[in-house]
């Protein structure tokens, strides 16, 4: 058979044309595939930044939230919920990628950590925690997440020597392009291994932000981790007239380490065998410590007491969500978080 001239520039357009597909069909799937997040957070002095903007950075407490099934239903469902909390004035859910603790928290369970025990992640739960920044991210909020946490460490839930670097190396690795995110090594514990992981981090990501929660209420942190880290987590003072001691104890904060400083619990409520108060307490102390917390240019993450005891106890919402609108006392305290500007 022949093959003419005209034959030939046929076959050749023909298979420019189908090169041409496959590589738009590539470039579309490889689109689809790269999540990465519109918005970043980020620091400027002691001021926390969103998209180089003043960022109010206003938390709350979502520890279980990887982990609870009513939150995780859909993206649709998750996205609700995010409307509902920002409509109170939220605009940064702190979350723990270890819910494995012993102590009967709504939602936790053995199986409940982004961590093998020799620090290979889970696959289910990393994809959750993902969907988890992406839809906050639509909606321009911040997660700090939360890697490590005391409750489990003390009950030696732990991962095996050293694994902890292949744990946070890998989840570094995997949220590099969700630019909304925060990290927190540690749920109130310090060691000698918070500033190594935290080189590691910033090896890989050197613009990841990156806290600690060094102790108990009232351990403000040593000043080797405190000059180290991105902005400053301290669990504060809970006794006395705490409404006063802890603004006090983070304005000192800011102005010995000139960077953003978060009360990562104030004025906590919730049940004393789990670090919470011995006397009762009021939402108005809540109230208080947050005014005098932004008065002194920190910001707050509001704890609460609605994870701390199992699904059909009185404190527990019944989605396990830490519903603004579940109880008098806290939607109490809602009410004024979502009057920011106001006050």
């Amino acid at each position: 058979m022949i093959i003419t001239t005209d034959k030939l520039a046929f076959i050749y357009i023909r298979k420019v044309i189908c090169l041409l597909l496959l590589a738009t069909g590539f470039h579309v799937q490889a689109q689809t595939n790269s999540t990465v997040t519109s918005h970043r957070i980020a620091v400027a002095g002691t001021r926390f930044t969103l998209d180089e903007k003043p960022f109010p950075y206003t938390g709350l407490s979502f520890f279980n939230a990887i982990y609870n099934p009513t939150f995780n239903a859909s993206s649709k469902v998750r996205q609700k919920w995010l409307n509902k909390f920002q409509g109170y004035g939220i605009n940064v859910l702190r979350v723990w990628c270890q819910w494995d603790n012993k102590r009967g928290f709504v939602d936790a369970s053995p199986t409940n950590t982004l961590f093998e025990t020799k620090g290979t992640l889970r696959p289910t739960h990393l994809a959750t925690l993902k969907a988890i920044l992406s839809d906050a991210d639509q909606l321009g909020m911040s997660v700090e997440v939360v890697i490590f946490a005391q409750e489990s460490y003390l009950e030696k839930i732990r991962l095996a020597p050293l694994s902890d670097e292949r744990a946070v190396a890998a989840l570094t690795r995997e949220l590099l392009p969700f630019r909304n995110a925060t990290f927190q090594i540690w749920n109130e514990h310090s060691d000698a291994r918070v500033l190594p992981l935290l080189k590691m981090i910033k090896a890989i990501d050197p613009q990841r932000l990156v806290s600690n929660s060094p102790g108990y209420g009232g351990d403000l942190g040593s000043d080797a981790e405190n000059a180290a880290l991105d902005y400053l987590t301290p669990h504060t003072t809970r006794s006395g007239r705490y409404w006063e001691t802890a603004p006090q104890e983070l304005a000192a904060l800011r102005e010995k380490f000139r960077k953003p400083v978060v009360d990562d619990e104030p004025a906590r409520n919730g049940i004393s065998r789990n670090g919470g108060p011995e006397a009762a307490t009021s939402p108005f102390d809540h109230i208080v410590q947050i005014l005098n917390v932004r008065r002194v240019g920190a910001y707050p993450t509001y704890h609460h007491d609605m994870f701390q005891t199992g699904y059909g106890t009185p404190a527990i919402p019944p989605s396990g969500i830490p519903d603004p609108e579940f109880n008098p006392y806290h939607r109490t305290v809602f009410d004024f978080l979502a009057s920011r500007d106001r006050f």
